[in-house]
């Protein structure tokens, strides 16, 4: 038996705290070494923090990482294990993500990650140069390039986030040449759903290529990008261990790396194909001998046996219902998003939130609290500040049920009426028209102004980290005010559809039991801008006007494809009622795309997200005619 214990580390790294970066990830490698872990797997881009854009291009940005990796090194060098790292190293002109491994006091290797994703969220083919097969240079007398490592325990495979992603990455040339434990530095953005599909893909790997996988994900949120942290062992296609996401620490699981060989000897198919590969003319990859660099311990490793103590029947399903996993994922990405954002700026000392007594700023306010009860549990609500600014359209109904959820919470509740500044304000635009009156567009958009006037005066009063409140269907079409309720200073829930907003509250209110919850819930939705207002018979029903959404935006389909579409998934619904509907939205989304262009930094659960910078890249001055055919 050649047992190894493997310790899966996530650190909330904040991008260019090159010293409190590598402060948090010492600590932990600490704790790794304590618990005997031998190989200690960190996050891609650990010591810059992820994702830097464009600051790679600032040559001190890149540089000044180094000296932190060597005094990593340096604080670890008594320590008997491996440890992964990731860092950036500028070479030749060219800026290189890397896995770098670390033992002994010393940096022993550097690998480049070779695929760099340019899609969706990322931008790295912009900054970044490719590793390459083949590659074997000097860094700073360091060797860099496509390497394996053999340490006393066995021989590593370096790799780095997508590197694991494409069947024709790095992972299959190094294990034909002898790689047994394949460590993936990851920094892999929530998305819903996610995580399973990360499952997935290393136990296909991993079985395919006959190798053992430790992969580490990064934690924390930068920019609107959410990073859920976590792990996962496999080995040749059997799952071992998961480390929990949303949190900062380690887990740790025993493998027998003999097992991986011995696989590979029954693996007829891998065999096969190794040979193929060979005859083809692949290029073995060198294996750097680590040998005396390190000596780890392992004399008190045991056998990893299964806790319930049989190899045959399943052990106790700790699985979450899906409704379970869906709604905590969305809660804990989005308050994980709110607290970075909060603490990280470093401008803020409280959040703030125009309560209406809707469903979404609701929603934006337990969000909050979610977080504030992680850092401040004894008093959660003193950290946040929430305002209802009536005006003569909001009903009793809304502020008693704003009202309610703020004493549940304990959050500080405060009355500002709108109604003076709204007179005020209509008599101006009357006079500025020559006397004629305001459309009765124009006064609901003059409310929503006001509103975001004196959220923005509170802001930079007090500290106050002013959260907008909008939902990502409404923002879709346009069903929002430029300068008023799309105004913020951080969008907590801009992704979010809105019945996936209806569908959280159901379930807090599961969870929780507030009677704020369910007053909210007892009214239809509206802004409550003019008399009677309900959001679904001014725009379309919302399960409609998400599934427009998704078609369009997401799948890509014209008009008359959407519409097939809903025919089959609404067929109580009249053909001409739904094509009116796909017209409308279609309209309302390309002309609004100016609108949401202009909304504030955003929190990022999935892949289908409103932000020009991160997903639908799309022009702001465009026609329509194109959707006709």
């Amino acid at each position: 038996m050649r047992l190894v214990k493997i310790g899966l580390a996530s650190v909330n790294v904040t991008v260019g705290a090159f010293a409190r970066n590598v402060d948090a990830a010492l600590e932990l490698a600490r704790q790794m070494a304590a618990d005997d872990v031998t190989v200690g797997v960190f996050q891609e881009s650990l010591v810059g923090g992820y994702p830097p854009e464009d600051l790679v291009q600032w040559q001190g940005f890149v540089d000044n990482q180094w000296p932190q990796l060597e005094r990593f090194a340096r604080e670890t060098a008594s320590l008997p294990s491996v440890f992964l790292i990731g860092v950036a190293v500028a070479h030749q002109g060219l800026r290189y993500n890397c896995a770098a491994i670390v033992a002994g006091g010393k940096v022993v290797g550097l690998v480049p990650k070779e695929k760099l994703p340019t899609y969706s969220i990322f931008y790295e083919g912009r900054t970044f140069a490719r590793g390459v097969p083949g590659m074997h240079e000097q860094f700073r007398g360091i060797p860099l390039g496509d390497y394996l490592f053999h340490f006393d325990f066995g021989i590593i495979s370096p790799e780095v986030c997508e590197d694991i992603w494409s069947p024709e990455g790095p992972i299959r040339r190094r294990t034909y040449s002898g790689g047994e434990l394949v460590v993936n530095l990851s920094a892999s953005p929530f998305r819903l759903g996610h995580v399973d599909t990360r499952r997935e893909q290393l136990a296909t790997r991993a079985a395919d290529f006959q190798c053992t996988i430790a992969y580490s994900n990064a934690l924390g949120s930068n920019d609107g990008l959410i990073f859920d942290g976590g792990g996962f062992i496999n080995q040749n296609g059997k799952p071992v261990a998961e480390e929990p996401r949303f949190r900062q620490g380690f887990a740790s699981a025993v493998v027998d790396l003999d097992r991986t060989l011995r696989l590979r000897t029954e693996n007829t198919t891998w065999r096969s194909d190794r040979e193929t590969w060979l005859r083809e003319g692949g290029k073995l990859v060198p294996t750097i001998d680590c040998t005396q660099v390190v000596t780890t311990r392992r004399e008190k490793l045991r056998y990893p046996v299964p806790a319930h103590r049989s190899f045959f029947l399943p052990g106790p399903d700790t699985r979450r219902s899906g409704r379970e996993a869906l709604c905590e994922d969305i809660l804990d990405a989005l308050s994980l998003g709110v607290g970075d954002y909060f603490e990280k700026t470093r401008a803020f000392k409280v959040l703030g939130i125009a309560l209406s007594g809707g469903r979404d700023s609701l929603l934006t306010l337990l969000v909050a609290h979610r977080y504030a009860r992680r850092v401040r549990p004894d008093n959660p609500g003193s950290l946040i500040r929430a305002f209802y600014m009536p005006s003569r359209y909001s009903s009793d109904a809304t502020r008693d049920a704003a009202e309610t959820i703020a004493r549940e919470l304990g959050v500080p509740f405060e009355v500002v009426p709108i109604e003076e500044a709204f007179d005020r304000e209509l008599q101006v635009t009357r006079t500025m028209l020559g006397g004629a009156q305001p459309t009765a567009l124009t006064e609901q958009n003059i409310q929503a102004r006001l509103r975001a006037q004196r959220m923005w005066n509170w802001s930079n009063s007090s500290g106050g980290l002013f959260l907008q409140t909008g939902n990502m269907s409404e923002r879709a079409v346009g069903y929002t005010t430029v300068g008023g309720d799309l105004m913020g200073a951080l969008a907590v829930i801009a992704n979010v559809p809105k019945t996936v907003v209806m569908y959280l509250l159901d379930y807090l209110l599961e969870q929780t039991n507030y009677e704020g919850i369910r007053k909210v819930l007892s009214k239809p939705a509206g802004p409550e801008l003019a008399h009677n207002q309900v959001g679904e018979e001014e725009l379309m029903p919302f399960p409609i006007l998400d599934a427009c959404f998704y078609l369009f935006a997401g799948e890509k389909l014209v008009p008359a494809e959407m519409l097939h579409a809903l025919e089959a998934m609404f067929p109580e619904v009249e053909a001409e009622r739904l094509r009116g509907y796909v017209e409308k939205f279609i309209r309302l989304f390309l002309q609004s795309i100016y609108k949401w262009v202009q909304a504030p930094l955003s929190l990022h659960i999935g892949n289908l997200d409103l932000d020009r910078e991160r997903a639908l890249q799309l022009p702001v001055v465009t026609s329509s005619d194109w959707t006709r055919g």
